[in-house]
C-alpha cells in the first residue's frame, strides 16, 4: 500500500513514476475526462489541467491531447481517498470541490455546477469501487467471543 507522503508527492505532480500508472490505458475510453483547475500541493497556485479518471486512478496532463506516449503530470489512486465533496464554502470559489485522505486534501475547480457534480459523482463511484474493502476474515465480532 502507498504511503500517504508518496500519494501526495505523486498527487502534487512531482515526478510520477511509470509504475504509478502501469497497466492503465488512460488514453482509451476513460470513465471521465475534462478540464479542471487544480491547486498545487506545495506552491498554492491554480493551474488548469486535463484530468482523466480510469480504473481507480485520477491522472492529469498539461493538455487534452492524450496518447499512449503521454506522460501524466500526476496521478492519484482514488481508492486511498476517503471523501470527495463540494468545497465552495472552504475556498470561497464557485464550482470548487475537494478530494481528501485521512491526512490531506486537494482542491479542484470545475467549469460549471454540472461539471462539478459530475466529477464528484464519478470520483465518488471510483472511491467505492477501488477502496480496500474489509473482508469477512478481518471482521472481529467481540460479542461472539463472550
Amino acid at each position: 500500500m502507498l504511503k500517504m507522503e508518496g500519494l501526495w508527492r505523486t498527487a502534487a505532480g512531482l515526478n510520477p513514476k511509470p509504475e504509478d500508472y502501469e497497466g492503465v490505458d488512460f488514453w482509451l475510453a476513460p470513465e471521465r475526462a475534462g478540464w479542471l483547475t487544480k491547486q498545487g500541493e506545495y506552491i498554492k497556485t491554480w493551474r488548469r489541467r486535463w484530468f482523466v479518471l480510469k480504473r481507480g486512478k485520477l491522472f492529469w496532463f498539461k493538455n487534452s491531447f492524450v496518447t499512449h506516449d503521454s506522460k501524466p503530470r500526476g496521478v492519484i489512486p482514488v481508492g486511498a481517498c476517503l471523501t470527495v465533496k463540494g468545497a465552495e464554502d472552504v475556498l470561497n470559489k464557485q464550482f470548487a470541490f475537494e478530494l481528501s485522505t485521512n491526512r490531506d486534501t486537494m482542491y479542484f475547480i470545475a467549469d460549471s455546477e454540472k461539471e462539478k457534480e459530475e466529477w464528484i459523482n464519478s470520483i465518488g463511484r471510483s472511491i467505492v469501487q477501488h477502496s480496500r474493502s474489509v473482508t469477512d476474515s478481518e471482521v472481529v465480532d467481540y460479542d461472539s467471543k463472550r
